[in-house]
């Protein structure tokens, strides 16, 4: 449990929560910084945006792949004349 940590927060009148310094030096957050708060089976996960954004782009890599193959096929079929005609247009 070393890499782990178990903090004790309290949630103001305005549901504001601070986040310990020491957490924040741990994970490199900044004054500024832009953090997403994800609900998931009712259970808080918040993680900076910047990491969300490039997990995002990884994992989107195989998504836009297999589309522009699907679409590939669909387009490069000869007996589809629609397409033909609406790429002429």
């Amino acid at each position: 449990m070393e890499n782990e940590f178990i903090k004790t927060l309290k949630v103001s009148d305005k549901g504001q929560i601070s986040i310990p310094n020491s957490v924040r030096q741990k994970l490199g957050i900044q004054r500024g910084d832009n953090l997403i708060l994800f609900e998931i089976e009712g259970k808080l996960l918040i993680e900076k945006q910047q990491k969300v954004s490039e997990k995002m782009k990884d994992e989107f890599k195989d998504v836009l792949y297999f589309s522009e193959q699907s679409l590939k096929e669909v387009w490069d079929n000869s007996e589809d004349e629609v397409w033909s005609q609406y790429l002429e247009n």
